[in-house]
């Protein structure tokens, strides 16, 4: 026992005692997607950092193990070491989903709704998201913009995402319009809704025929021209026409209205005694009535008027 508790110990300084050289350090990058965030020579710096001896009994893994998960855009990492004293590193780094401007800030998003910041040396491919996005909503965002980049249609179709008001909008890199979706809700359903309609109606159109496409509502599509494009001039000059015109006529029956009533209230009282005043004087009418009556009775009023 006394020799094995030796010949151990012996073993353990000796490999205790071993260098990690270079060729000794195995790094891998596990994610499906190729990122370039942390590269294997920063890693290796790392590693030189947390052990300056370069000795195996000098590691601490769990510390380098801790160092490395820190890092901001690495999602998980592994330390071990083999019996022969060399080094694994197993690393995972972030993909992002999505690059958000948030509150005149940059940062990615990746797939769980972690945020991490953008780096110096590398930018990510990835659709861009402007506005006010609640942390909550990222993960339903994450899959919106997951949903768009399996479709070849909407891959190519949607380059954008901006939230305003609560609501969700789609710019197109088809024209200057922009698709709302309202909130994350029956994203599918509303992706598919547009396809059809645009597959169907919007490609036969000028692209810059509209300024906004609505799917946000249940089972229908609205759509709102672009006041800019002159194709629409005549159609939004006799809209607002008769938009112009329901208010006034609506404005102006209601004081025409009301004096009237007021003028006839006014008019039926003292109506009855003027007329009664008037009758006399205008008595000419009244005479040529009774002449087609009977002519002798014409005379002697005639005759009456002139005695008198």
């Amino acid at each position: 026992m006394i020799i094995l508790g030796l010949l151990l110990s012996f073993s353990l300084k000796r490999f205790s005692g071993q260098k990690i050289t270079d060729n000794k350090i195995s790094v891998k990058m596990n994610e499906k997607t190729p990122v370039y965030f942390i590269d294997e020579k920063d890693i290796r710096e790392i590693v030189k950092k947390e052990n300056p001896s370069g000795k195996v009994g000098d590691l601490n893994i769990p510390v380098l193990e801790k160092k490395i998960n820190s890092l901001p855009a690495v999602d998980s990492a592994n330390v071990y070491l083999n019996l022969n004293g060399k080094l694994y590193l197993d690393i995972r780094q972030r993909v992002p989903v999505f690059r958000l401007n948030k509150d005149g800030k940059d940062f990615y998003v990746d797939e769980k709704g972690t945020e991490f910041p953008i780096s110096k040396t590398y930018s990510h491919p990835c659709m861009l998201v402007t506005g006010d996005v609640k942390p909550d909503e990222y993960e339903k965002l994450a899959e919106l913009v997951e949903k768009i980049d399996k479709d070849d249609f909407s891959k190519k179709f949607f380059i954008g995402i901006s939230k305003s008001r609560g609501d969700y909008n789609l710019l197109t890199s088809d024209g200057n319009y922009k698709v709302e979706i309202g909130d994350l809700d029956n994203i599918e359903f509303k992706v598919k809704g547009l396809k059809t309609f645009v597959e169907k109606y919007l490609v036969f159109q000028d692209p810059q025929k509209y300024s906004l496409v609505s799917v946000k509502y249940q089972n229908q599509i609205v759509t709102t021209l672009n006041p800019y494009f002159k194709e629409n001039d005549s159609i939004l000059k006799a809209g607002n026409l008769e938009l112009a015109k329901t208010p006034l006529l609506a404005a102006a029956k209601k004081p025409e209205a009301m004096p009237k009533i007021a003028e006839t209230k006014k008019t039926k009282a003292p109506s009855v005694k003027p007329k009664e005043k008037i009758k006399p004087k205008t008595t000419v009418k009244p005479k040529e009535t009774k002449k087609t009556v009977k002519k002798p009775v014409a005379t002697k009023a005639k005759t009456k008027v002139k005695i008198e």
